[in-house]
């Protein structure tokens, strides 16, 4: 992408750029050099960076970056819909429209932001959305960037109509790896998931780890707060922690899915894995004026 064009600044390490598509990009950037790019369309995380420059997310080769595509990779922001089971589109409608950069964002006590570069995104629904999905919201999106490169994502979902309304909501994780047959996901052993594979029948988690050697669509359930994901060849381990997402997803859509998808390389299953926090099986209903919030938090350490 051609990220020439430059708007300006909000805060230090914070920069407003465009892609060659004329569509607004935040770049955030830590002092030791660690990045993360997000698009204007859709509130996507397209990149996250270590502070040597390595790509810790998956983009596919083949992903479309026009608008109204979506980038298949990176972090969608899946609301208010996760999946194709419902009315929506899959995955919602919040990940294919326009977000605002906020500069008055109400207060967040839980996050410090000391020493941290940050962004605030805001979406609230246009007339075209109120058509497909009746309710008054405002989605609020902080993206975080630690001075060791670490990233938080924090959502705020917002009632501020008349009546209630139910949704479920994912950070669509695309985690790069080196080798899927190399990984193993901890932090799910003993969970029940539902089996996207088997029409979601129920099943408990019975091994220590999770391993790949399949397609895997998985729902684990009221899982814990804490997932790590081992890439035993480039000898790292990401650590997945949430709050206010109870499911994990896993997903990895193997050989034959691969081909099918036109956005997705033939072979790029084997160095990706989705490990998306969400809210599936029991969606949250928000009354009027009350207010939902998701965290979720990534690093990367090494391992051995």
């Amino acid at each position: 992408m051609d990220h020439s064009a430059a708007d300006g600044n909000h805060r230090t390490g914070v920069e407003v750029i465009k892609d060659k598509n004329g569509v607004s990009q935040v770049l955030l950037r830590s002092p030791r050099g660690a990045s993360a790019r997000v698009s204007l369309h859709g509130g996507q995380i397209l990149s996250w960076k270590n502070e040597w420059g390595e790509e810790l997310l998956f983009t596919s080769s083949k992903a479309i970056l026009k608008p109204p595509a979506v980038v298949r990779g990176g972090i969608p922001i899946c609301f208010p819909q996760f999946g194709s089971r419902g009315p929506l589109e899959q995955h919602g409608f919040a990940r294919n429209k326009m977000w605002t950069i906020d500069d008055n964002p109400p207060p967040l006590q839980s996050i410090d932001t000391k020493g941290k570069t940050f962004i605030d995104l805001r979406l609230k629904p246009s007339d075209d959305d109120f058509k497909i999905w009746p309710h008054s919201f405002e989605l609020r999106l902080r993206v975080v960037l630690s001075a060791e490169g670490f990233l938080t994502l924090v959502s705020r979902i917002r009632n501020v109509n008349s009546k209630p309304f139910s949704f479920s909501f994912a950070y669509h994780t695309y985690i790069s790896v080196s080798d899927i047959s190399e990984v193993r996901v901890e932090g799910l052993e003993t969970l029940d998931y539902l089996d996207n594979l088997c029409n979601r029948e129920r099943f408990t988690e019975q091994g220590d780890a999770l391993t790949f050697e399949t397609e895997v669509d998985r729902i684990y359930l009221s899982s814990s707060d804490a997932v790590a994901v081992f890439d035993h060849e480039k000898k790292r381990t990401f650590l997945i922690r949430k709050n206010g997402l109870p499911d994990i997803v896993v997903w990895n859509p193997w050989e034959k899915k691969s081909k099918a998808i036109t956005d997705f390389g033939d072979e790029e299953y084997k160095v990706m894995l989705c490990v998306d926090a969400s809210v599936m099986e029991r969606p949250i209903t928000l009354k009027p004026g009350e207010e939902w919030r998701g965290r979720l938090d990534l690093s990367v350490m090494a391992s051995i």
